[in-house]
Parts: structure tokens; sequence; C-alpha cells
């Protein structure tokens, strides 16, 4: 999905946009530096309770794809305005890896960073993905989109992700389809265990992740075990629920099939 600027845009900075296909997004994790023999990004084929025991768990993050329409987008920005103004249903936890987008059609590889930035996988050290996150690690979510704006290697790689599978670049880069990640984070707010210094592992939260928001957006408490199936809830409720269109995929962040 393009971004909020687009007019001032040059042509150059328009990316192609990203399939939602697990064996794309695993081929671009693989070839930046995911172990991919322990975490992959895995299909979910539907919202129904049958489908969703389908997908290897546990679920470490979501990749939600939807039709990001202008009455959906101003709900979005005024939920923004909203959280501005109010607060959140709880304080996001500051660990958490956030980006800005600012290239068009970038949507799906701020998506898998989102993802791998915040969930417990194996990233090969000194690969692309281990210095990107080393370099973004106490930088501003804007300073991080520049650091991906002038880091070709992602942008070679986005496209030949983008690609694979097509025998020609679309002539038509725009596209209203959007890229999300719903991640599980720590709950701030949560006792410390007696005797240990980190957080009850138990409470967690789920955050939604948007290069083109303003910021992380807290959905509530979940549960490890439970994080698909609520994250499943909230796509029903507050995407699929708004919309007339079918064009909507979910990917999970999880062990690979068999495990």
């Amino acid at each position: 999905m393009s971004t909020q600027a687009d007019a001032s845009k040059p042509a150059s900075s328009k990316w192609i946009p990203l399939e939602s296909n697990p064996d794309v997004m695993n081929a671009w994790a693989e070839k930046l530096g995911l172990a991919t023999k322990v975490s992959r990004f895995n299909d979910v084929y539907g919202l129904d309770p049958d489908l969703l025991a389908l997908v290897p768990q546990p679920s470490k993050a979501v990749l939600l794809v939807f039709p990001l329409t202008e009455k959906i987008d101003k709900e979005r920005r005024e939920s923004d305005e909203k959280i501005q103004r109010e607060g959140q249903k709880a304080p996001i936890d500051p660990t958490i890896f956030f980006i800005k987008q600012t290239i068009d059609n970038a949507c799906g590889t701020i998506g898998l960073l989102h993802a791998l930035g915040n969930a417990d996988v194996t990233i090969k050290p000194m690969s692309p993905l281990a210095k990107f996150f080393e370099q973004c690690a106490d930088e501003t979510p804007d300073k991080r989109a520049l650091i991906l704006e002038h880091t070709k290697l992602f942008t070679s790689a986005h496209v030949e992700a983008a690609t694979q599978g097509q025998t020609s670049i679309p002539a038509d880069l725009d596209t209203d389809l959007h890229f999300v990640t719903f991640v599980v984070a720590p709950d701030p707010t949560a006792p410390i265990d007696d005797g240990d210094d980190t957080r009850n592992q138990f409470e967690k939260r789920i955050i939604e992740l948007d290069g083109r928001r303003s910021g992380p957006v807290d959905h509530g408490p979940t549960k490890d075990e439970t994080f698909l199936k609520d994250v499943a809830k909230i796509v029903r409720e507050e995407f699929i629920g708004t919309s007339v269109s079918l064009e909507f995929g979910m990917i999970s962040l999880g062990p690979p099939e068999g495990h």
C-alpha cells in the first residue's frame, strides 16, 4: 500500500507490491538471515477454529493483508488522533520494534520487519537482518525508515520476493491492499514474579504495528497459547466486519509444519 504522501514522491520511491504468500516471505526472510528451519511463515486458511488449529503453534506474529479503503483509512487516522488525546488501553512495552513506512508499497517488507523484530526467532549473526536491527536499536521509527531507504540489499530483496513467480513487473504499481502485523508483547503493568526480574510470562498484550500509523496500537490482553485465536477475533470484528471485500489474507510466523 502507498504511503500518505504519494503525490510528492518520485516514481523510483515505489516498490512492487509484495504477495501475501508464505513461500515468498520465507524466501525473503531466509535470504536476509532468518533461521527458517526453526521459524517459518505459514498460511492461515481461515478464521474458523478448525482452520486455526491447522496452523503450527505457537504463533509468534501474524501478518494481515486487507483492502485499505478510504473509509477504513479515515477510521484509522481518527483512531490515532483519539489515542494521542486519550492514550491507549495499556502502556506500550518500550522494547517494541516499530518502523514508519516512507516507501510506497513497502508495507509487506515493513510487516515482515515488524514480525521478525518483535518475535522470539533465531536470526543468524552478521546477517543483513541482524545488522539492520542492531543499527536501528536506539533510533526513532522515522530514522529506522531512513535507514531502510538507504539499505540497498533490502530494496533488491523486496524486488526479488515481489517478482517471484511473476513473468513480468506489473505496469500499475498502485494497490489498495495493505499489510499490518500483530505481535505478542509483554504487559508493562504486569506484576513482577517473586524472586524473578522478569514480568509474569503469562500476561501479554496484542500489539498492532502499521508503518502508516503514528505508533503501535494496543488491542488488549492475550496469552501465547491463545494469541492466534485472539488475533482472528480482532480481524473478524474490526477488519472483515467493516468491509464488503473478500481480499483478506493472514500469515502466521511460527514453527515449521510438523514440529
